[in-house]
């Protein structure tokens, strides 16, 4: 049901008419670009900003589209124009991207990228933060740590600056600096300023790993997925499939930067016999997006989530409590649900606007708000995970 990306140009980009969609997640090495359905495409982007100033209204794109094409026919930089356009238009998840930056988005798809192997969000007074190191990557090794804040790049400040454009600087984007350059960082860490040099590499995520934990009789699988690049759901499934029959299953969405949300949605089929997952809208219409039939629908199931549990996760998390598929244990989620549609510039370029929201199975919308799980917990959120499951029936 949930094949590749239509393509309609060289990026995956349809001209004209065409609606392409897209949630956004922006990794700091990388991007991991969202798919819903046949021509629409969905991304979901890293921020921890809440709702402020910015505008959630949606933005008319003909807008941007006619002053990228004025400033190209006057011979200016069709990019600056729709930089200052997104600027102008308050949308707080209005993003430019150049051409290698989109290139990038697209190999992360496949869990490829070149960078430091870290993740990041922004804070909501500005500030820029590490969500999620990649054990054993470049950033690891130069002990960078999960909740540093990131300070600067190579000297340029972060705060206040889209995430975008530091995701940029890290993967050295316009400077030709590919793996094995070295990227300086500024960071701070309970309230201790420090600095760290890091090389770029090309690395490669695992976003599904699988294991068994507990000492029990009855034995648990614990499913931990980080991101939702492709094929990420199928493994998923996979491993449900191949679970013993008496297994209780803990599905780990916590640090989860979201990203193709067909694959959210392969991952929801493996506990659900079809229905709904999600709706969203663009510009008001409203959509809608189901599950596949045959699911496992008894096995026992528990989902840990955190505020690193970000928009393709979120709506995953949203389709499972909703159906009273799934008891929740963990903190708050992120609370990304904003929907953007990508046009392609003159000079090929790629901007970004946010067009409408996505809304879980009961009618929540996510955006600003994010999902609170059924059981809210601090720390040893996996051992009372593993307590609740044993409750289900699954596990020990």
């Amino acid at each position: 049901m949930w094949g590749p990306l239509y393509r309609c140009g060289p990026r995956g980009l349809c001209r004209g008419a065409t609606l392409t969609l897209v949630f956004t997640g922006v990794l700091a090495a990388g991007a991991a670009t969202g798919s819903l359905p046949r021509d629409e495409t969905a991304r979901a982007a890293d921020s921890e900003a809440r709702p402020s100033a910015f505008s959630l209204a949606p933005v008319d794109g003909r807008e941007l589209a006619a002053a990228a094409a004025g400033a190209a026919a006057d011979g200016k930089s069709a990019t600056q124009a729709a930089e200052e356009f997104v600027s102008r238009s308050g949308d707080r998840w209005g993003a430019v991207y150049d051409e290698r930056e989109y290139e990038e988005f697209e190999q992360a798809l496949d869990g490829s990228y070149t960078g430091v192997g870290l993740s990041a969000r922004r804070t909501a007074d500005g500030r820029v933060r590490v969500a999620r190191v990649e054990p054993g990557g470049p950033a690891d090794r130069a002990g960078v740590r999960a909740d540093d804040v990131l300070t600067s790049v190579d000297g340029a400040r972060t705060s206040g600056r889209p995430v975008a454009e530091v995701v940029a600087r890290l993967r050295g984007d316009g400077t030709g600096e590919r793996a094995g350059s070295a990227v300086v960082l500024g960071l701070e860490r309970d309230g201790h300023a420090r600095t760290r040099i890091v090389r770029r590499a090309r690395l490669s995520t695992e976003a599904v790993t699988v294991r068994r934990v507990g000492s029990g009789s009855t034995p648990t699988v614990l499913i931990k997925a980080t991101a939702f690049t492709r094929g990420a759901g199928g493994e998923i499934r996979d491993a449900v499939r191949s679970a013993p029959g008496d297994a209780g299953i803990l599905l780990d969405l916590r640090a989860n930067s979201g990203g193709l949300v067909g694959e959210a949605v392969t991952a929801a089929s493996a506990f659900l016999d079809g229905g709904l997952v999600a709706t969203y809208d663009v510009h008001g219409e409203q959509r809608a997006l189901y599950a596949e039939a045959g699911g496992d629908t008894s096995r026992p199931l528990v989902v840990l989530v955190d505020g690193g549990t970000m928009s393709a996760a979120e709506l995953l998390t949203g389709a499972l409590q909703d159906r009273g598929r799934a008891v929740t244990v963990g903190s708050p989620t992120f609370g990304k649900g904003a929907v953007q549609m990508p046009s392609e510039l003159p000079d090929g370029a790629v901007a970004e606007l946010t067009v409408g929201q996505y809304r879980t199975p009961g009618g929540r919308g996510v955006e600003g708000a994010g999902i609170t799980p059924d059981l809210v917990v601090g720390s040893q959120a996996l051992e009372r995970a593993e307590t609740v499951l044993s409750g289900l029936g699954g596990g020990s």
